[in-house]
Formats: structure tokens, C-alpha cells, sequence
């Protein structure tokens, strides 16, 4: 894999990759900020929505502030991180809240190079592929790489936390 994106912008997860030594690819995409979803920036990078991983910002009664990673075609199963957590509830936390918690916008938050940093609960899903795709940090750019090596940059715990949508 390697970075066929040469006009892609550099971003903190792009640039932490780099210096991990983590093979992946950048893949840019139109923006709409209307449509933020998982399952448009799949079909805008040619990619499932399952393979497409969005990482959402959860703060649990006793274990804080967390980052849920979940397919594009699922969505948080509050009460299954909260178990992975070892907390009795978790849930997100509200929108204004996410950018200064991770120094990232909505469409746009990654693990990787977050600003603090938060425990990582990815769905077991992204182990049943090659790669995965997740947010570079930025809106319109998501980063292609092994669910092993996503795993190993940000200390991820691999759990069962998502459910099909309702």
C-alpha cells in the first residue's frame, strides 16, 4: 500500500502514520457538508460502508471520555461499549463537544493524533478485512490501511460494539 494521494494534505494522523512506519493509502473525496455519512464517503471511496470505519466520541459515568470505532453500516451499541469499557453507561457525547475534546470537526475525527489520548474500542467487524478505511483527520481525505496496524497505532481494544442501524 502506499500513498497515492500526492496533493493530499498532511494531516496529524497522516504524519503519525508516516513516522510509525504504517503502510496505507490516502483517498480524497467532494465534501458535502450536508451528508457527513459513512455510507456517502464509502461510495465516494470505492470502498463498502462496512469497511468504513467512523469514530465517534463517548464518555462513560465512570470511565470518561472514550473513541468508538463502528462500520458505516452500523452505528454505536451504547450498552456494549459500556460493557468493554467496564462502565454501567456510556453514551456520545453532544456534537458541540467533540472538536475541543479531539481537535477534530464532525466528518473529520480520527484516533489517530487525537488530542488527547482517549481509549479506543474498534468493532470486531474490521478484523474480517484487508483493510479498512478510516478519517485522516480532515473532511475529505480517509486513510486505507490493515485493521492490525489501525489496531496497533492507536492501542485499540477490540470489541463487539455495534449494531445494525434502527
Amino acid at each position: 500500500m502506499r500513498d497515492h494521494a500526492v496533493s493530499a494534505p498532511k494531516t496529524n494522523a497522516v504524519r503519525l502514520l508516516e513516522r510509525l512506519g504504517v503502510p496505507f493509502e490516502l483517498r480524497p473525496y467532494e465534501v458535502d457538508p450536508d451528508d457527513l455519512t459513512a455510507e456517502s464517503v464509502a461510495r465516494k471511496v470505492g470502498l463498502p460502508a462496512e469497511q468504513v470505519f467512523k469514530t465517534l466520541v463517548a464518555r462513560g459515568t465512570t470511565s470518561g471520555v472514550c473513541l468508538a470505532v463502528v462500520p458505516g453500516n452500523c452505528e454505536l451499541d451504547p450498552k456494549a461499549l459500556a460493557r468493554s469499557a467496564g462502565d454501567k453507561k456510556i453514551d456520545t457525547v453532544p456534537l458541540r463537544e467533540v472538536e475541543a475534546l479531539t481537535g477534530y470537526v464532525r466528518g473529520g475525527v480520527t484516533a489517530l493524533a487525537c488530542k488527547k489520548p482517549y481509549p479506543v474500542y474498534l468493532d470486531e467487524t474490521a478484523e474480517l478485512f484487508e483493510v479498512i478505511s478510516i478519517s485522516a483527520g480532515v473532511r475529505g481525505l480517509q486513510v486505507v490501511l490493515a485493521p492490525g496496524d489501525y489496531i496497533r497505532a492507536v492501542g485499540a481494544r477490540v470489541a463487539p460494539i455495534a449494531r445494525e442501524k434502527s
